[in-house]
């Protein structure tokens, strides 16, 4: 798999730029109002941009990026460039991309910036802001049809308004018919109404700003404000304007109206700077990150022992030891506590997880005898070699209500992994012992 990049500029910092939807490294300087942008901000900093697999120059799989994946390409990227350290600039749905790598990479990320992003893209009783579910649908069925209709642009899509000129739209069009497919373009926007961030916001440990219109028709800024308040420390810059976008002209509808004839792109360029370098950052010095934690044991160990004798059990012991480690160096998965047949491993991507612990409850059925697996995902605390902290005890909750040969993964799993393949049974609602509330838990299929 090959994600295109580009760097320009040479400033004080590395900026990697995380798009939205779809983007187009290429076409970006084609678009006057768009280098102007790219341009301005290289003069502050040393910007990194990539196009998504799926999209642009990137490779075109048949499979489009989980959010999972989508870090990793951050990650990816920063290898590529040399990188040990940058600031991640999250802009629409990259915002996600962004908030998950900065959460699970911390000492990657000098800070985070995100532009005109929500924690969630569809409404629900508990997120009263974006489209409802008919109204997303909607969207996706016209993105399949008629990739990318003026309504897409103006309203639900890009959000740029009513107001924006025929041929800019043309323009648009153009740019988004070669950033992507309409079955890639249908894809992600499948997998962003899938996406809710909120259960990894407050693990996030690094300097944060949040940055929205007050007017912005897509990312309503309730929700906006919302996101900043449940990342620790994060600061909140609104602008004015009605529009999705960035690169807007001071005077133009919705936009600021004075001073006249400047891009008012420059007061977001601004305080993007002000924000990296005006106040030395706190170096990183917490211990807690945010991992996907795997329980595994063998279901009914004790019976098995009594049944084959304990020379037979001890070669079936190395014999688990090994293929469990195996598929743990596969899905790059890290051993962090071991007693007796019970195994504890964190990841640093929900689905990996769930994928490894398929393949161990599938792979030790040779071995003529089932595991039990349990998966969440959380915050942890770093304690040398080992984990700890209140999402090791859910995920051993969760493993709890596996049966023999089962899966279990909880809501946060399955919403975090969305857009992977991954398949699930509805188990409902349980208590978890020690855990307040009532935790919703599935079944991997």
């Amino acid at each position: 798999m090959y994600i295109a990049y580009q760097v320009n500029g040479s400033g004080p910092f590395d900026l990697v730029l995380a798009p939205g939807t779809v983007s187009h490294l290429d076409l970006d300087w084609e678009r006057p109002a768009r280098a102007e942008f790219l341009n301005k901000l290289g003069s502050v900093c040393r910007l990194i941009r990539f196009d998504k697999r799926g999209t642009g120059l990137s490779d075109r799989p048949t499979q489009m990026a989980t959010l999972e994946m989508r870090a990793d390409d951050i990650r990816a990227v920063m290898d590529a460039v040399g990188l040990e350290k940058a600031v991640v600039f999250g802009v629409s749905e990259g915002a996600s991309m962004s908030c998950m790598f900065a959460a699970t990479h911390p000492e990657r990320v000098q800070a985070l910036i995100t532009w005109g992003a929500m924690a969630k893209w569809i409404n629900t009783p508990d997120h009263p802001w974006g489209m409802d579910r008919e109204e997303t649908d909607r969207m996706i069925q016209d993105v399949r049809d008629n990739w990318p209709s003026e309504w897409y642009i103006r309203g639900p899509g890009a959000g740029v308004g009513s107001a924006v000129p025929e041929d800019v739209i043309k323009t648009m069009q153009a740019y988004m018919r070669a950033a992507a497919s309409p079955s890639a373009a249908a894809a992600y926007e499948e997998m962003n109404a899938e996406i809710d961030t909120r259960p990894i916001l407050g693990s996030i440990k690094v300097p944060t700003m949040v940055m929205s219109r007050i007017g912005d028709p897509l990312a309503t800024i309730e929700a906006v404000r919302d996101m900043a308040r449940r990342i620790p420390g994060a600061i909140m810059k609104e602008y004015p304007g009605d529009t999705h976008a960035i690169m807007i002209k001071a005077g133009s509808p919705g936009a600021p109206s004075d001073p006249p004839d400047t891009w008012d792109m420059d007061r977001v360029i601004a305080d993007i700077q002000e924000f990296v370098t005006g106040v030395k950052p706190a170096p990183y010095v917490d211990d807690r990150i945010l991992a996907t934690v795997m329980f595994v044991d063998i279901a009914d160990s004790t019976k098995r022992l009594s049944e084959v004798g304990d020379q037979a059990w001890k070669e079936n012991l190395s014999s688990y030891y090994s293929l469990v480690r195996g598929e743990l160096s596969r899905y790059r998965g890290k051993e962090t506590n071991t007693a007796g047949d019970g195994i504890m491993a964190s990841f640093d991507g929900p689905a990996r997880a769930v994928r490894c612990a398929s393949a161990i409850a599938s792979g030790v059925k040779s071995l003529g005898f089932d595991v039990r697996a349990g998966v969440h995902t959380g915050e942890v605390e770093l304690m040398g070699d080992n984990i700890g902290g209140i999402a090791v005890h859910i995920a051993s909750r969760v493993q709890g209500e596996a049966s023999p040969g089962e899966v279990v993964v909880s809501r946060t799993v399955k919403d975090l992994a969305a857009g992977s393949g991954l398949m699930y049974r509805e188990l409902g609602e349980r208590e978890l012992k020690g855990v307040p509330d009532k935790w919703s838990l599935y079944a991997v299929s």
